[in-house]
């Protein structure tokens, strides 16, 4: 295969994904999880990471379960720590993996709350917090930002006089 014909197929597994995630913010949640659950098992668990993490990360806002829920953002986690920039490079105004940490972390977070684990979803806070030096100063940047400091006022962790609203939970945070 060409590295165009690469990118092109690349392209068509980012496409198909977007797809599901539009159906599920139409209101179409079963059906956005049953195909990107067949395109989980298209790419499978060796496919490319930047598949894996992108699949798993919306993977994971469709599931009603807690626990399966963190079990997908664990392995958007995983993929992602396997991507490198240049893979992301191919793709024109995607981050740096580096950036994809601060709302990875800040999902498993989250999902840790769900489950009443405070103490792993602290662990995690404190990862988003770490790596949120690689955002961008932008409305994503600060987006996530606002996200990590709800998530910290949740956790009792935050100056209620910092950025962001109210301790209502962070939103799922897009990449």
């Amino acid at each position: 295969m060409t590295e165009r014909q690469e990118q092109a197929a690349s392209d068509a597994v980012l496409t198909r994904i977007g797809q599901c995630i539009m159906l599920h913010h139409a209101g179409d949640r079963e059906e956005a999880r049953l195909r990107l659950l067949d395109l989980w098992r298209e790419i499978g668990e060796d496919g490319d990471p930047l598949h894996r993490c992108t699949l798993a990360h919306y993977m994971a806002d469709t599931q009603d379960d807690p626990s399966d829920e963190l079990a997908w953002d664990l392995r958007a986690l995983s993929a992602a720590e396997e991507l490198t920039d240049d893979r992301l490079a191919e793709h024109e105004g995607a981050p740096a993996a580096r950036a994809l940490y601060p709302s990875l972390h800040l999902n498993l977070a989250a999902d840790y709350v769900k489950l009443d684990r405070c103490e792993a979803a602290r662990s995690h806070l404190l990862r988003a917090r770490g790596a949120a030096d690689a955002l961008a100063d932008d409305s994503y940047g600060d987006g996530v930002r606002a996200a990590i400091h709800r998530m910290e006022l949740r956790l009792g962790e935050g100056d209620p006089s910092g950025p962001g609203e109210e301790p209502d939970g962070p939103p799922r945070r897009r990449f």
